[in-house]
């Protein structure tokens, strides 16, 4: 037999093999695509926690309280803690305004108590552990925290024509508020973007917290979800409201 005929009838089996080769190769290679895919469509979900979160702003906002409890329920239920269901209660008076935050401390005080007499043990959570500053170090942290957010210093002619009122946002909301460390700003951010887009009137606060979302670490794809969440709960105004600021917000977010 000479080395032609050898050849010839390897031939087959050398394809053979390269072409298994070739097909694991590129299962190999969908395999992974199929992984970072999957990674990425986590990272672009809210988890079941953070879901719960602009439910409760959005419906201690428009003083739905039926709807709150269910909310409240759904969080503490999720791996929302006690304190981070008050926390976001507490932070949204600035939003809301105090009545429908005690209100809504109300209803969750009122949670709390029937989920314990059931035998649900719910988690306690921490308290703020970050000393807060005082004087002008308070309103220097809190100038900070609003640059960051906000993502340039913070000026305009409404601040110029009543200067006091940046004072407030920076020393207390920015400052006491946003410094307290028993809530993460992805969170607080889902908190302000939900009573917000309940709200009617406020369309340009919900554009610049839903910027703020962005830049705090949310994605669009978990922005998106949030819209979806007001929509599947029947609060399609909020969630029209929600949408719009997003559409605007991709294009314009520094």
């Amino acid at each position: 037999m000479n080395n032609i005929t050898r050849i010839k009838q390897l031939t087959p089996t050398i394809l053979l093999i390269c072409s298994c080769g070739m097909a694991s190769q590129a299962a190999t290679s969908h395999a992974a695509i199929a992984a970072i895919n999957q990674a990425q469509t986590a990272a672009d979900r809210l988890s079941a926690r953070q879901q719960a979160i602009p439910l409760i702003a959005a419906f201690m906002a428009s003083s739905k309280m039926e709807k709150l409890d269910k909310a409240l329920n759904q969080g503490l239920d999720a791996g929302l803690t006690v304190n981070e269901a008050k926390e976001i209660l507490v932070q949204l008076y600035a939003y809301t305004g105090f009545p429908r935050s005690l209100n809504a401390l109300n209803v969750l005080m009122q949670v709390t108590r029937t989920r314990k007499q059931r035998g649900i043990n719910d988690v306690q959570g921490k308290e703020p552990e970050q000393p807060i500053p005082v004087g002008d170090q308070l309103r220097q942290l809190g100038t900070e925290n609003q640059t960051r957010i906000s993502g340039a210093a913070v000026q305009g002619a409404v601040f110029e024509f009543a200067p006091v009122i940046n004072q407030f946002l920076q020393t207390h909301l920015f400052g006491d508020i946003f410094a307290r460390d028993n809530l993460d700003w992805q969170s607080r951010e889902l908190a302000t973007v939900g009573a917000l887009a309940a709200t009617p009137g406020v369309e340009a606060q919900l554009l610049s917290h839903t910027r703020a979302s962005l830049r705090v670490g949310l994605s669009r794809g978990q922005l998106q979800q949030l819209v979806q969440i007001l929509r599947d709960n029947d609060e399609q105004s909020a969630a029209g409201r929600a949408e719009e600021a997003l559409i605007k917000a991709q294009t314009s977010v520094r």
